[in-house]
């Protein structure tokens, strides 16, 4: 009850800073240890750097690689697209590219005609009727 509403702001406030800072920080350990440009002793020492002078630690490592964060952060994110797309293609049994084993070539068969009866029927050639008795017939 006797807590005014501008210190009810500056706690929310700093509340919000406190957490930004914690993101800040692992955000930047994260960068430290995925980044392969860098020797083991190079992420021990900026990890210790980090952790027992947060504040200091984290503006010089902002400076000195900050502008390369995005980059490392762009060729994992390519990683992993890649990886999920090479899934995608192996599970549908349509797959190219290397390490494709496991599907049937059947099974890559059946997805091709699914995906070119699909095609019929989005352009009109086939009406919907015809396009469930072609992929029941396919299916069984």
């Amino acid at each position: 009850m006797d807590y005014p509403l501008l210190n009810i702001f500056w706690t929310m406030l700093e509340l919000f800073l406190w957490i930004l800072w914690f993101f800040l920080l692992f955000k930047i350990i994260t960068d430290i240890f995925r980044s392969h440009d860098m020797g083991g002793g190079a992420k021990a020492g900026w990890t210790i750097l980090v952790i027992l002078l947060p504040f200091l630690g984290v503006l010089i490592y902002l400076i000195v690689r900050g502008g390369s964060m995005h980059e490392r952060d762009l060729e994992q994110a390519k990683q992993a697209d890649a990886a999920f797309q090479d899934y995608i293609r192996r599970a549908a049994g349509t797959g190219t590219g290397p390490g494709q084993g496991g599907a049937a070539p059947s099974a890559s068969g059946h997805v091709d005609d699914l995906a070119r009866l699909a095609e019929l029927r989005n352009s009109g050639a086939l009406t919907d009727e015809e396009y469930q008795r072609a992929k029941d017939k396919l299916l069984t």
